[in-house]
């Protein structure tokens, strides 16, 4: 009888598998069109949040201005410093931003979201930190230092084994160029973890001088011409008082030191006074008959000590000829 239909086994399989794929396909579709449906459902039901959501980006937008000028205002208080200021300003904007994205996921009804992006900000906020822990720590530091201003572009400072003049600060690294012309870059890190010597901060510096004087020379009287010379040196702090000591006796010569107060602190004008000062003394000195001792070396050719270069020489020939004859 299946012979007279003309169906074979085989064709009874085929119209089993295209009627199981047709109800299949026919499923899917259904689940597709529920699933469209259920998404304009929740877009019809979101559409007032969409708009609060707008209305909120919208007016954020433009309170970010009035943000942004509030923040620097007030930080200009502190700080004059435009880097500084850059960096606030910068800084609010990317803030207040945040703060108004996540009011509008809540508007949106989107917490998980929320909950997601704040686990991954403190993942992603951990490796930066540790990657940058070198750069962010000049930053702070250069942020430090300049609310609390120990130093400016034209200081004469030391620092880091490096003596001279600042040229440029910002929030990275302070440069400084050397008396011989060279320009060092100091990270800002290692400015304020170490000792810093600022020789502009009080706008006057004081100048040591050492120098001698032979042990037959009187020293009432050294001392009387070195405060006259003093008195007649220009551009000296006349409320700050010249020192002068004696300070040892030494190899050849009685040391004394006298240290006076100058104005302008810059390494020219210091090394200036000094080699006024230096030669106005030199001068008073020869003048008055005052003399400055140099190291003297004593030579002795005696086994036993005591014995002159010329009473040797004789010994030396008459060896040297003794030794010829043999």
């Amino acid at each position: 009888m299946t012979e007279q239909c003309g169906l074979t086994p085989s064709n009874h399989t085929k119209v089993d598998t295209m009627e199981e794929f047709s109800d299949q396909l026919s499923s899917s579709y259904q689940n597709l069109i529920g699933k469209l449906g259920e998404w304009v459902d929740m877009l019809i039901l979101i559409i007032p949040n969409l708009i609060i959501a707008s209305i909120v980006g919208v007016i954020a937008y433009f309170f970010s201005k009035y943000v942004r000028k509030f923040a620097v205002k007030a930080v200009s208080k502190v700080t004059k410093n435009r880097t500084i200021l850059n960096l606030v300003a910068n800084l609010t904007t990317v803030i207040f931003g945040v703060f108004i994205l996540f009011i509008i996921l809540s508007i949106l009804n989107l917490g998980d979201t929320i909950n997601k992006i704040l686990a991954t900000a403190g993942v992603l906020g951990l490796a930066v930190g540790l990657a940058l822990q070198d750069p962010m720590t000049n930053l702070f530091s250069g942020v430090f230092m300049s609310v609390r201003k120990l130093y400016k572009i034209g200081d004469l400072v030391e620092t880091n084994g490096y003596f001279g003049t600042i040229t440029d600060i910002d929030l990275k690294a302070t440069r400084l160029k050397l008396p011989t012309g060279q320009r060092v870059i100091i990270p800002n890190k290692d400015v304020i973890q170490k000792p810093l010597k600022n020789y502009s901060s009080s706008e006057e510096r004081r100048v040591d001088l050492e120098c001698g004087v032979s042990y037959g020379d009187d020293l009432d009287e050294v001392e009387s011409i070195v405060r006259e010379v003093m008195d007649n040196v220009d551009g000296l702090i006349e409320d700050k008082p010249i020192d002068f000591m004696f300070t040892e006796f030494g190899g050849s010569s009685i040391n004394f030191k006298v240290r006076f107060w100058i104005p302008k602190t810059s390494q020219a004008n210091f090394l200036k006074h000094r080699s006024e000062v230096i030669k106005a003394i030199k001068k008073s000195f020869d003048k008055n008959d005052i003399s400055i001792p140099f190291p003297i070396t004593t030579l002795d050719f005696g086994i036993r000590g005591g014995a002159e270069l010329k009473e040797m020489l004789p010994k030396t020939k008459a060896s040297q000829n003794g030794m010829h004859e043999n």
